[in-house]
């Protein structure tokens, strides 16, 4: 006997703000392993700075574990328990990640090892709770309230990283090992509180079905099943390709800034905080507008957010080529409304195209899609930098060092932007019949 869950009204602004709750505490945590421990590591550890960027990727690779995890949820027939299950295992990998930092002054191949099995945990965590999160808004949001929905999941994350930042920046001076475990410890408690409080009730109560477990694929056969079609498959590589061009561009402003430009480091900082800003607007545009018109609307803002992103990073090059200082901080703004834009109408996309799938369907679709994202991001940073590098050797001035990598990350935008028509033009396909069974040995996922 199988389980699904009874369907409800959808859910209004209330219940959206409730699960985008769950958001803010996965930034919470994320932000304290991923930027204070990185920075404890580098600074009052004087680590070297490829270990925690080696972490941090770690976490990244182990999300590739995403499409088994929203198989998962979506075989349970439930999204709840994988929700709290997820922020309870990235609450032990915050958890451990502290400990290996106490470790590391007297025990350092020690500190290490625990290091890697707190990231692990973190990516497991990260991968488990997100992925279900989304599965279950995909399937709980009316389709006019799905890019208002992804606006305000995102943003509410974004509070998250700032609350923590900031909390944890006051209660950690001065730096202890001790500081950093209570600080830790509070935090990964109060987001765990606040997620079984946000997910309580919302999903509803589950219903038994005697036909389901027959229809129910094994891994290996879902997975097939999903890339066989072929919007699914292109929306894949857009994704890919999109958050690849957004990484790779990311970590290269103020480098380029100071470079190009002989900004200080104040100054960088300030024009990252004017491209963060722009994001900001950028979601908030299409908050405001994106659900009139439906799926249209989100289609419009995908591509166009795209080609608007490419057409930023070009005219970014050309002002680094030709000494355009007083055009630097208006397209770097440009620069982020276009990237908030389609970041945001992207992930209303994805979770209209996984709600129209089926329940059985989605959060395999989910896990694909944010497997493709965190090797993108995996990839964007290196690549980027890398590119950079590569570009100043083969070219005798900075700007045209960067103009090149601009230009290289505005062409994957652009080839994202054609991908992105060609999901949006192909018409559904309607859910194959199961694969296999997921009953017996002889069906085992995967």
């Amino acid at each position: 006997m199988a389980h699904r869950v009874a369907s409800g009204a959808p859910l209004g602004l209330g219940g959206i703000l409730r699960l985008a709750l769950v958001q803010t505490s996965l930034g919470a945590i994320v932000v304290l392993v991923t930027a204070t421990m990185n920075r404890v590591m580098v600074v009052e550890l004087a680590l070297p700075a490829v270990l925690p960027g080696a972490l941090v990727g770690l976490h990244y690779a182990v999300q590739m574990l995403r499409p088994r995890l929203g198989h998962g949820s979506d075989v349970g027939g439930r999204r709840t328990p994988w929700i709290i299950g997820g922020m309870a295992v990235l609450a032990c990998g915050g958890l451990t990640v502290a400990g290996a930092i106490a470790l590391l002054p007297a025990h350092r191949p020690g500190g290490i090892l625990l290091a890697l099995a707190g990231f692990v945990l973190v990516g497991l965590g990260v991968s488990a709770a997100g992925t279900a999160l989304l599965a279950l808004l995909a399937r709980r949001v009316a389709p006019a309230r799905r890019a208002a929905a992804a606006t305000i999941v995102w943003l509410m994350m974004f509070a998250g990283f700032a609350l923590t930042a900031t909390l944890a920046g006051h209660w950690l001076q001065p730096f202890s090992a001790s500081r950093l475990l209570a600080v830790t410890t509070a935090t990964v408690t109060a987001a765990l509180l606040l997620t079984v409080l946000a997910v309580w009730g919302v999903e509803g109560p589950a219903v038994a079905t005697a036909d389901e477990g027959a229809a129910r694929p094994a891994f290996r056969a879902a997975l097939a099943q999903v890339w066989a079609d072929r919007r699914a498959r292109h929306f894949t590589m857009f994704i890919f390709l999109s958050m690849l061009a957004y990484s790779a561009q990311e970590l290269l402003l103020e480098p380029f800034a100071g470079r190009v430009f002989h900004l200080p480091p104040g100054a960088s900082a300030q024009l990252t905080g004017l491209q963060h800003g722009g994001a900001f607007a950028g979601m908030l545009l299409v908050a405001l507008l994106g659900g009139r018109g439906g799926g249209a609307a989100l289609r419009g803002w995908t591509i166009g957010g795209c080609a608007a992103s490419a057409a930023a990073l070009l005219a970014l090059a050309a002002v680094g080529c030709l000494g355009l200082h007083s055009l630097l901080r208006p397209t770097v703004a440009a620069l982020g409304i276009a990237n908030g834009a389609f970041t945001v109408a992207a992930i209303g996309a994805m979770m209209q195209l996984a709600g129209a799938a089926g329940e059985a369907a989605t959060g395999m679709r989910i896990g694909l899609w944010g497997g493709a994202q965190a090797i993108a991001f995996a990839l964007g940073g290196l690549l980027g930098t890398g590119a950079s590098d590569a570009a100043r050797l083969l070219a005798a001035a900075p700007a045209t060092a960067y103009a090149l990598v601009f230009a290289s990350a505005a062409a994957l935008f652009l080839m994202a932007a054609e991908l992105a028509v060609r999901v949006f033009e192909a018409r559904p396909h309607a859910p194959r019949p199961a694969l296999a069974s997921a009953k017996g040995p002889r069906h085992a996922p995967g």
